[in-house]
C-alpha cells in the first residue's frame, strides 16, 4: 500500500510514474536555443539569433557595390554579477558583438579591400540561470503568450437575415492577411488586410487564371465546344459558362507622350447563364470566337453555384484588367504602369521578404488541406490559394467541418526566445536601414563596418520590449511557488493577443485538449479569468511551439512499462482512445479491466482494453505545479481548488518554516526545480560549511580534469536576507555538515519556504472546527496566543529606501549628518555620510539618510561669503531634504549601501594612473600563467602526435601541416581563442579532447578579460549610475511582522480567513488529554463550500502527527477514506476526528464532538500593518481641493452619496454639514476650524465648499452668465 519515497509515506496506487520534466525548462530552454551561446558557431542551427542575423544579412547598398556580411555573433561576460545588478539598479546584460564582413564587388574600387570586424552591437538583458531578467534592478519573467497560430483557419458567421456565411482566413507569421468570405447573395470575395474586398475570380485571374476558361477549369466545371454550325445545333437549350467576347484593338495616340498606344478592348456578344438559341448560334458564329464554354451537366454544378455567382460580380475580363482592378482596391489610385500593377499581388503574398507563413504555418496548412508543398516554401502559392477555395465551397456544401479556433492545435506558445526573436527582428532590420543609407552616403571614401553600425538601435528596440511590453512582467516573488508558477504561465493577452474586453465567453473556457497541457484549475479570478493559465505539471513546449503532454502506448491491452513516454501535441491526440493513468493492470503491464474508461476527444466512452491507444503517464497529468501541491484535491470543488491554488502563491516565507505533515510528493521537486536553493552539481564531499558558504569538493575523472581549468573545489554563498520583488525575505541556511558525501541535485540549504529540500509554504496546527464564542462567525479565524508567542506564524520583510544625489543647477547636493534645524537627537543615528547606522531600531519619522540640497536664495555678497566661510554657517544656503521614515514603519536597520562616481582630482588622477599600471601587471601575469596552463595541457593530449594544419580564423595556417607537435611549436602560437575549430590530429577522440579544451579556454579568457574591465571601470569611474545621478545610498530595514488580528490567513483548500481574535492558550478549547488547540476554524465554511479535502487533511495530519511521520497524497490518487481509518486507529486517534472537546474558560466538556486534527495553514500577503491607515491632516487634490485617496497618497475615506443619504436619513444635519465642509473642501473653513481646534475656540461658521465653485467655473464655461445673489 505504501512506498517510502524521499521520507514520505506515499499512497500512490499508480506504478511507473516518469519524473517530472524540469519546471522552468519552458523559459529556460528557449532562451538558451535563443542565444545558442554553448553550441559552437559551426553547429548553430537556423533558429533564434543566428536565424534573425540570417535574415537581415547581407546588406548591400542601391547600387549593389558594397556588402556587409553577417560571420558570427559572441558576447563577452556580463559587467556585474546579478546581485550587484539588483543592488545598484542595473540591468544584467551582456555585450553582444558581431562579426561583419564588408567588402566591394565593384572593380574600380581596388583600393577598397575586404575588412572583417568584430562591431558592438549593444548590450542584451541576459536571462539568469533562475529563469528571470534583472531590469534597473528588478527581477522580471517575459511570460509566454498563447496566440492563434499561422496557417488557414476556416469559420462561419450568421448574418442579421439568418444566413450562414462561410470564411476561411489565412494568417501569416508576418505579412498581410487574405480572407475568403461568402455574402447572402452567394459570391464569394477575397478582403486583403480585412478592408480591401474583390471577387475571388478577380485574385485568380492576377494569380495567372486569365480567362473564364482557365477558372471553370479549375473546378473542373465547362466543356469546351468547338464553334460550328451544325456542331453548335446540337447544344441549343444548354447554358454558357463564360462570355462571349469580341476582342479587337484599337490604336490611339497619347495626348502627354505623343507616343502611338495600342489598347484591347473587349464587347460582350453573349453574357454568362444564358441558354442558347437559334438566334444565339447566329451570333456566336459571327463573332469569329473559336471555342464556347458550355456548363457541365452533371451533378458538381449545384455545388459550385457560388463560383458562376462571382464570375458574374467579376468586373474583370483579364489579367491585366485584375489586376488594375486590385492595385486600384488596394492603393485607392491608378498604377502608373502594368508592371506596377503586377507587383502589388506578388509583393503582398508570394515574396519571401514581406510575406511569411512560418514553418509552423506552412505544416498547418499542409496539414489541413493535404498539401505536401515543402517546408522551405513558407509563402502562398496558386496550390494554396486554389485549394483554400475549393475546400470552402465543401465548407458550403456542407461536406467538411469549421475549425474550432479553441482546440490548441489552432493556438501556439510564443515562448521568451520567439518573442525576443522577434524584437531582435525588428531592431536588425531598423540597423539595416541606417547602414545602407550611411552606404550610399559613401561613396568613394574608404569605411569599416564600425562606421557603419550605430549600437542603439538595437538596444533601444530590446530595452523597451523588456521595460514597457505587457508581457514583461515585475515578477511574482513572494515565495518559490509563487515565482516557478509566474514562469510557467501562459497568457492570451499582449500584443498579437486578445484584450481582456474582446474576450467572449469560449476563449476563456476549459477545453478537452487542454488535458495535461493546461491547467483547468489555476487560473485568475476576475477579469483575467480563463485568459491566463498555467502549464501542466508533464506538459512541453515543442519546436513548433504546441504544448505537448506524455502518454504510455497500448498494444493489444498491454503497456509497455519500461518504454519512453510518448509526448503527443493536441492535433496527434485527435481520434485516439486514452484510457486513464490509474487503471487496472499486472505487474506485466497487462490492462485486467474487463471495461475501460476511456476518454476519445470531447468523449468519454466505455471500451475494451484492446481498443484503447494509450494511457495517461500520472493521475495528476491534467493539473498545473501549484493544484498539484493540494491534497485530497480529488474531493474539494473546483471552485475552492482555484481559489487554494492562487492563494498558495501569496503565502508569506516564515520565520521558521515547516514542511506539510500531509502533502503530494511534488514538494521536493517544486523547490529543487525553483533555483533558490543550493543544489549540488556532481557527487562529491562537504569541505567546508558556515553561515555564509558551503565549499563542496566534486569527483571527478582524469579526462574532466584534463580539459577543465577549474579546480575541484567549488564555494558556493549562501544568500542572506535579501529582499524579494514583493518585500518578503530570503534567508538561507546550510543543511549539510563538513564530511558529508552529496549526490548530483541534491539540495545543500534550506530557508525561503522551503524546509530540508521541500517546499514549506505554512505551518501545522492543531484544529478544531467548532463555533467560538461567535468570533469566528463568517470565515473568521480565533488562534491561541501561543501561535503568536513561539513565532510560528513570524515573518521578515525587508524594505530597501534609497535616495539620490543629483547635480542641481545651485550646486550639488549632499549626504550629511549636519542638517539644519534639527535636533541631535533625531541624528544621533547617523554616521559622517548622513546614513542611519546598522542595527538601528526606526519608528516613523525618523531620518534615515541626511541630504542637503542648496536653496535657490539670492547670491550672498563677498562679506556674507567670507563671514560664512569663518563661521560654518552653512544653514542660510541650504534645506533639508532627508528621507524620513513613513508612517507605519517600525523595524531595524539591516544593511546600508553607498554608490558613488569617481570624483577626479589631479591627485586622483595620478593615483588612478599608478593604480592601473599595477592593475595591467597583475592581469598580465594572470593571462600568461593561464596560457601556460593551456601549452601544458595542450601538448600532454598532443605530444608524438602529428599535425593536420591548423588554421585560425582568417583561414592562415598557425601550425603547419605534417609536422610532430612540440612544446617550442604549441608556445609560439599567440592567440588561441581565434583558431578555428579543425582537426589538430588524426584521431577523433583526441580531436574532441582539444575542442573542448580550447573552447573551456576560451570562457576562462573571457572572464578574465571581463574582470580586467571591471577593475578598470572601477578605479576610472566608479560605481556604475544611471545618467545625472552622483551618488545613490540605500538603506535596507527589517520588520519582524508577528500574526495580528486583522491578517489574512488560509488552508490550501480555499478555506480562508481573517484572525478575529487571538485567545489566551489556556482559555482555547483543550481535548481529553488536555491538550489545547493552535486554531478554532468555523465548520460552517465547510458544507456549502464543498471543499471537504481539509477534513482528509486534518484526520490523516493528525495521525501524521502522533506517529511522527509525514505523508504525500497525490492527487486524483490519495489515501482512501480506509487506508486513513487504518492509520488513525494505529494512532490511537478516533475516527474521522470526531472527539469531545473542553471549553478553556469553565473546563466544562462542550455538547457536540468536534471534528480536530492538524491541517496547514499559510499566513498570506495581506498583513493587517500594510492595511491600517488613518489621517489627519494630509494632502488635498489640486481642482476640487478635497482629499486625496488612499494610504499610499496618505488620503481620507470618501464620504460617498450612500452615506449622505445615511446621514440625510437620521436627519443629522450639522455632522453632514461638517463632513461636506471643513472636513473636506472648504479651504477657509478647514483653515479656521484647526485654528479653532488648536487654540480651544468655538468652531467657526462653514464656507463654501470649492467643488461648488469648480461647478460655477464648469457653467461659466459652457457660456453661462451665473451670479450668486443674497
Amino acid at each position: 500500500m505504501i512506498t517510502n519515497q524521499t521520507e514520505r509515506l506515499n499512497f500512490a496506487s499508480t506504478k511507473n510514474i516518469p519524473d517530472y520534466p524540469d519546471f522552468l525548462d519552458v523559459q529556460v530552454k528557449s532562451f538558451k536555443d535563443f542565444f545558442q551561446l554553448e553550441t559552437k558557431s559551426d553547429e548553430r542551427g537556423n533558429e533564434g539569433l543566428y536565424n534573425t542575423f540570417m535574415e537581415n544579412f547581407p546588406i548591400t547598398d542601391t547600387r549593389n557595390q558594397f556588402v556587409l556580411e553577417f560571420l558570427d555573433y559572441f558576447v563577452d561576460p556580463p559587467r556585474y554579477t546579478i546581485q550587484e545588478c539588483i543592488e545598484r539598479g542595473l540591468t544584467y546584460s551582456v555585450p553582444l558583438k558581431a562579426r561583419l564582413k564588408l567588402y566591394c564587388t565593384d572593380p574600380e574600387h581596388e583600393d577598397f579591400e575586404t575588412i572583417v570586424q568584430d562591431v558592438y552591437l549593444g548590450t542584451i538583458p541576459y536571462m539568469t540561470p533562475s529563469g528571470t531578467f534583472v531590469i534597473n534592478g528588478a527581477e522580471r519573467v517575459v511570460v509566454s503568450q498563447l496566440h492563434r497560430s499561422p496557417g488557414v483557419f476556416f469559420g462561419q458567421s450568421f448574418h442579421a437575415n439568418g444566413t450562414k456565411l462561410y470564411s476561411a482566413r489565412v494568417i501569416p507569421f508576418k505579412g498581410s492577411w487574405i480572407e475568403f468570405a461568402t455574402d447572402i447573395n452567394s459570391v464569394m470575395y477575397a478582403y486583403i488586410d480585412r478592408k480591401k474586398k474583390l471577387p475571388v475570380t478577380t485574385l485568380f485571374r492576377a494569380i495567372g487564371f486569365e480567362r473564364d476558361k482557365d477558372i471553370l477549369e479549375i473546378f473542373d466545371l465547362a466543356e469546351e465546344i468547338k464553334v460550328s454550325k451544325t456542331g453548335l445545333k446540337k447544344y441549343i437549350g444548354r447554358k454558357l459558362a463564360a462570355r462571349v467576347l469580341n476582342t479587337w484593338h484599337e490604336d490611339f495616340v497619347d495626348e502627354d507622350t505623343g507616343e502611338v498606344v495600342s489598347i484591347e478592348r473587349n464587347e460582350i456578344i453573349l453574357d454568362r447563364d444564358t441558354i442558347i438559341d437559334k438566334d444565339n448560334v447566329e451570333e456566336i458564329i459571327d463573332s469569329n470566337v473559336k471555342s464556347i464554354l458550355l456548363h457541365k451537366e452533371d451533378n458538381n454544378q449545384a455545388d459550385y453555384a457560388i463560383i458562376h455567382n462571382t464570375l458574374q460580380k467579376d468586373p474583370t475580363n483579364s489579367e491585366k484588367e485584375a489586376v488594375e482592378h486590385i492595385y486600384r482596391q488596394l492603393r485607392n489610385a491608378e498604377p502608373p504602369d502594368e508592371e506596377t500593377a503586377r507587383g502589388i499581388i506578388d509583393k503582398l503574398f508570394f515574396s519571401d521578404q514581406r510575406y511569411n507563413l512560418g514553418e509552423v504555418g506552412r505544416y498547418r496548412m499542409n496539414k489541413k488541406l493535404n498539401l505536401d508543398i515543402p517546408m522551405e516554401k513558407q509563402v502562398l502559392t496558386k496550390e494554396d490559394i486554389i485549394t483554400i477555395v475549393k475546400y470552402l465551397i465543401e465548407l458550403i456544401n456542407s461536406k467538411a467541418e469549421i475549425d474550432d479556433i479553441d482546440h490548441l492545435s489552432n493556438r501556439r506558445v510564443r515562448t521568451v526566445g520567439e518573442q525576443l526573436s522577434q524584437q531582435f527582428g525588428v531592431g536588425l532590420a531598423r540597423m539595416a536601414r541606417t547602414i545602407r543609407e550611411r552606404m550610399n552616403v559613401r561613396d568613394n571614401e574608404v569605411f569599416t563596418p564600425i562606421d557603419l553600425i550605430n549600437a542603439k538601435t538595437l538596444s533601444s528596440v530590446i530595452n523597451s520590449f523588456f521595460g514597457t511590453n505587457q508581457l514583461s512582467q515585475f515578477m511574482d516573488q513572494t515565495n518559490p511557488l509563487a515565482e516557478i508558477t509566474h514562469k510557467r504561465r501562459l497568457s492570451a493577452l499582449g500584443p498579437g493577443g486578445l484584450s481582456r474586453e474582446r474576450a467572449g465567453f469560449e476563449v476563456r473556457d476549459v477545453h478537452y485538449t487542454h488535458y495535461g497541457r493546461l491547467c483547468p484549475i489555476e487560473t485568475p479570478e476576475g477579469p483575467n479569468i480563463g485568459l491566463i493559465s498555467s502549464l501542466g505539471v508533464y506538459a512541453k513546449v515543442n519546436g513548433m511551439g504546441f504544448i505537448e503532454t506524455p502518454y504510455r502506448e497500448v498494444k493489444n491491452g498491454k503497456i509497455d512499462l519500461n518504454a519512453a513516454p510518448i509526448y503527443l501535441s493536441a492535433e496527434e491526440e485527435e481520434g485516439k482512445m486514452i484510457a486513464q493513468a490509474n487503471i487496472e493492470m499486472d505487474d506485466n503491464g497487462t490492462i485486467t479491466a474487463d471495461k475501460v474508461i476511456a476518454r476519445e476527444e470531447g468523449d468519454f466512452p466505455v471500451v475494451d482494453p484492446v481498443q484503447v491507444h494509450y494511457t495517461d503517464v500520472a493521475p495528476n497529468q491534467i493539473a498545473s505545479i501549484s493544484a498539484s501541491l493540494i491534497p485530497f484535491l480529488e474531493h474539494d470543488d473546483a471552485n475552492r481548488a482555484l481559489m487554494g491554488s492562487n492563494m498558495m502563491r501569496q503565502a508569506v516565507p516564515l520565520l521558521r518554516p515547516e514542511a506539510p505533515i500531509v502533502g503530494t510528493g511534488l514538494e521536493r521537486q517544486v523547490a529543487s526545480d525553483s533555483r533558490v536553493l543550493i543544489n549540488a552539481e556532481g557527487d562529491g564531499t562537504v569541505e567546508y560549511v558556515d553561515a555564509n558558504i558551503i565549499t563542496i569538493k566534486y569527483d571527478r575523472t582524469d579526462e574532466e580534469r584534463m580539459v577543465s581549468f577549474d579546480p575541484d573545489e567549488k564555494t558556493y554563498n549562501l544568500i542572506k536576507f535579501r529582499k524579494t520583488n514583493q518585500s518578503t525575505s530570503i534567508n538561507l541556511k546550510p543543511i549539510v555538515r563538513k564530511g558529508d558525501r552529496v549526490v548530483k541535485g541534491q539540495v545543500l540549504s534550506e530557508g525561503y519556504a522551503t524546509q530540508n529540500g521541500e517546499l514549506a509554504l505554512g505551518r501545522n496546527l492543531k484544529v478544531a472546527f467548532m463555533p467560538w464564542k461567535g468570533y469566528n462567525f463568517e470565515d473568521a479565524i480565533v488562534i491561541s496566543e501561543k501561535v503568536v508567542r513561539d513565532d510560528i506564524f513570524t515573518s521578515i520583510h525587508i524594505d530597501d529606501y534609497s535616495l539620490e544625489v543629483r547635480d542641481t543647477k545651485l550646486g550639488n547636493e549632499e549626504l550629511t549628518n549636519d542638517i539644519p534645524n534639527v535636533s541631535e537627537e533625531a541624528t544621533k543615528d547617523l554616521d559622517e555620510n548622513g546614513m542611519i547606522r546598522i542595527g538601528a531600531e526606526v519608528k516613523p519619522g525618523d531620518i534615515l539618510i541626511g541630504k542637503i540640497t542648496p536653496k535657490g536664495e539670492s547670491d550672498p555678497t563677498p562679506e556674507e561669503k567670507l563671514l560664512r566661510a569663518i563661521f560654518g554657517d552653512k544653514a542660510g544656503d541650504v534645506k533639508d531634504a532627508s528621507l524620513k521614515a513613513s508612517p507605519s514603519l517600525h523595524g531595524v536597520v539591516l544593511d546600508k549601501k553607498l554608490f558613488a562616481r569617481a570624483v577626479k582630482d589631479k591627485r586622483k588622477r595620478t593615483k588612478d594612473k599608478d593604480d592601473l599600471g599595477s592593475l595591467e601587471m597583475e592581469f598580465e601575469v594572470k593571462f600568461n600563467e593561464l596560457k601556460d596552463k593551456l601549452v601544458d595541457k595542450l601538448f600532454a593530449i598532443v605530444n608524438g602526435k602529428t599535425s593536420q594544419g591548423v588554421m585560425n580564423d582568417l583561414g592562415e595556417e598557425v601550425l603547419p601541416k605534417g609536422k610532430k607537435y612540440t612544446q617550442k611549436m604549441l608556445n609560439a602560437v599567440e592567440d588561441f581563442a581565434h583558431l578555428s575549430k579543425g582537426q589538430w590530429v588524426a584521431d577523433e577522440e583526441t580531436n574532441k579532447m582539444v575542442n573542448d579544451l580550447i573552447h573551456n579556454y576560451k570562457i576562462k579568457l573571457n572572464d578574465l578579460q571581463g574582470a580586467l574591465r571591471r577593475e578598470k571601470f572601477t578605479i576610472t569611474v566608479g560605481d556604475e549610475l544611471p545618467a545625472g545621478i552622483l551618488k545613490l545610498a540605500k538603506v535596507y530595514i527589517a520588520k519582524k511582522r508577528k500574526l495580528k488580528v486583522g491578517d489574512k490567513m488560509a488552508g490550501r483548500h480555499g478555506n480562508k480567513g481573517i484572525v478575529a481574535r487571538i485567545v489566551r492558550h489556556e482559555d482555547m478549547p483543550f481535548l481529553e488529554d488536555g491538550t489545547p488547540v493552535d486554531i478554532v476554524l468555523n465548520p460552517l465554511g465547510v458544507p456549502s463550500r464543498m471543499n471537504i479535502g481539509q477534513i482528509y487533511e486534518t484526520v490523516l495530519g493528525w495521525a501524521g502527527q502522533k506517529l511522527g511521520r509525514k505523508y504525500a497524497t497525490p492527487i486524483f490518487d490519495g489515501a482512501t477514506l480506509d487506508q486513513i481509518n487504518t492509520l488513525t486507529d494505529e494512532a490511537g486517534i478516533p475516527r474521522f476526528g470526531h472527539t469531545y472537546l473542553y471549553d478553556g474558560g469553565t473546563g466544562e466538556r462542550f455538547h457536540q464532538p468536534a471534528t480536530v486534527g492538524v491541517i496547514y495553514m499559510l499566513k498570506l500577503g495581506h498583513m493587517v500593518d500594510d492595511k491600517m491607515h488613518a489621517r489627519s491632516i494630509g494632502p488635498y487634490s489640486l481642482i476640487t481641493q478635497q482629499p486625496l485617496g488612499g494610504k499610499a497618497q496618505f488620503g481620507g475615506q470618501r464620504f460617498g452619496e450612500m452615506e449622505v443619504w445615511a446621514l440625510e436619513a437620521y436627519g443629522a444635519s450639522s455632522t453632514l454639514r461638517e463632513i461636506l465642509t471643513v472636513k473636506s473642501d472648504d479651504v477657509i473653513g478647514r483653515a479656521k476650524t484647526y485654528e479653532a481646534i488648536v487654540k480651544g475656540e468655538t468652531m467657526p461658521e462653514p464656507g463654501l465648499p470649492e467643488s461648488f465653485n469648480v461647478l460655477m467655473h464648469e457653467l461659466k464655461g459652457l457660456g453661462l452668465d451665473i451670479r450668486l445673489e443674497e
